[in-house]
């Protein structure tokens, strides 16, 4: 096992083994990197096809990212971009998809879509998983209980509506609460969930449990889209992310709003201050962190 290994954090994010040559093998994600790399030199288990790839490893690099959610977009960034040989398939399995949310009209109008709705609809995300946005949304109309907003309710509808104190808010202000939580704004997101929380006790309680099940879904769900995640956006932005540390530079190009890139080389100070001074403020931290995890992994290796 090499080195560098025990030198990983137990933290969310992306891993690549490279060979003797400086070629990429193999591309991974992780909600524990060192915990995750670590376990190619155990039993492979149903992942012995990657025997002969893990006897070749002479380095590995990777990425420390926000979130279990920011993890799988990077991969998936980078196996688009570049596919190893020994990784199965190019991306995910998870399938990219949006929130659209009706900017007009009396009640929050919420879909799950897979690209941009024409017309007065705002989107979100974009987000990996289908299963979860779904989920996320059938929270959504839970807590708020957006079905029971509108103009055509029958009367059965309006005692319900009024019971759950539903006509007491207007259209703007449910919709500002779900902008709110797929913005993610933590409050928004904490008073999201903590009201789910209710709804899955309260049918524990009841022992509705299959009820129970599917609200702790709709929580986790949430906890999903609502993680921090800047590495794939809507806006088809390009930009270079600079970090440097001990005499190694870390390059992160993000083309069309995907980071689907990372090089790292020996660089000098005046040239990498030149470089670092010109990255975004609000990559700053992530590039400076991620230099010096790649500075200490190089050192691993060399000593």
């Amino acid at each position: 096992m090499p080195a560098a290994v025990r030198h990983l954090p137990h933290s969310p994010g992306v891993y690549r083994f490279v060979d003797a040559k400086g070629r990429v093998l193999y591309i991974g994600r992780a909600v524990d990197l060192r915990h995750r790399v670590t376990s190619y030199w155990g039993g492979l288990g149903d992942r012995r096809h990657l025997q002969g790839m893990v006897s070749r490893v002479q380095t590995v690099q990777a990425v420390v990212c926000a979130s279990g959610h920011e993890a799988a977009w990077l991969e998936r960034n980078l196996l688009e971009a570049h596919k190893p040989r020994a990784n199965r398939a190019r991306g995910g399995q998870e399938v990219p998809t949006l929130i659209a949310l009706a900017v007009a009209g009396a009640a929050p109008r919420l879909k799950a879509v897979h690209s941009p709705l024409p017309g007065a609809w705002r989107h979100f995300g974009p987000y990996l998983g289908g299963d979860q946005a779904r989920l996320a949304l059938s929270g959504l109309q839970r807590a708020y209980s957006l079905a029971y907003l509108g103009e055509r309710l029958t009367g059965s509808e309006r005692d319900l509506a009024r019971a759950r104190g539903v006509l007491s808010a207007t259209g703007a202000e449910l919709r500002q609460a779900v902008c709110a939580v797929l913005d993610r704004e933590p409050p928004a997101v904490a008073n999201l969930q903590s009201a789910l929380r209710g709804h899955r006790d309260r049918a524990a309680t009841a022992q509705a449990f299959e009820l129970a099940g599917r609200v702790q879904d709709e929580i986790d769900a949430i906890g999903w889209l609502s993680s921090p995640q800047r590495v794939t956006t809507l806006e088809p932005h390009d930009l270079d992310v600079y970090g440097w540390h001990d005499g190694l530079l870390v390059h992160f190009s993000v083309r069309a709003g995907r980071l689907s890139n990372w090089r790292q080389r020996a660089a000098g100070a005046p040239q990498a201050n030149r470089l670092t001074s010109e990255t975004p403020a609000m990559w700053a931290e992530f590039a400076q962190q991620n230099a010096a995890l790649a500075a200490r992994l190089v050192q691993a290796t060399a000593s």
